[in-house]
């Protein structure tokens, strides 16, 4: 599964209802954007997320490719995390590194704590360490 929307739903397992997040665009300086790599070595599979500027996300996993719509704020909360709402817009229905495959229109609300020198980040239920996965790694050298 997708896990950008796995934290939220499959490995917690609780739903979410939210709305649906707006077409905004995050600041040109967030450190969000450009790409960023989780290696799943227990799945032998590996996904790589695109944060666009335009507010977007192209994902690839294992033969899945899809796109979604992110809104994230321009500074993290006081606990020091960026609260990140997702939701996809385009799936070619193929199975991710998991074997799921993720439906158009699914949403997820996570939070993004970076690591002090901008090169990695987990990615977390909730704004504590306790539930989180990762780290995903930027990749340098390549274009958003």
């Amino acid at each position: 599964m997708r896990i950008f929307a796995a934290v939220s739903s499959a490995v917690l397992a609780f739903p979410l209802l939210l709305p649906a997040p707006t077409h905004a665009a995050p600041p040109s300086d967030h450190p969000i954007l450009g790409i960023w790599k989780l290696s799943l070595p227990d799945l032998s599979c590996s996904e790589t997320y695109r944060f666009r500027a335009d507010g977007t996300t192209l994902v690839t996993s294992a033969e899945e490719v899809s796109e979604s719509q992110y809104r994230i704020p321009d500074k993290p909360s006081a606990k020091g995390f960026y609260r990140l709402d997702d939701q996809i817009t385009r799936d070619n229905g193929k199975k991710d590194c998991s074997g799921a495959v993720m439906k158009v229109g699914t949403k997820a609300t996570n939070f993004i704590r970076f690591h002090p020198s901008g090169a990695l980040f987990l990615m977390c239920a909730d704004e504590t360490m306790e539930t989180c996965i990762g780290p995903f790694q930027r990749v340098q050298g390549e274009e958003a």
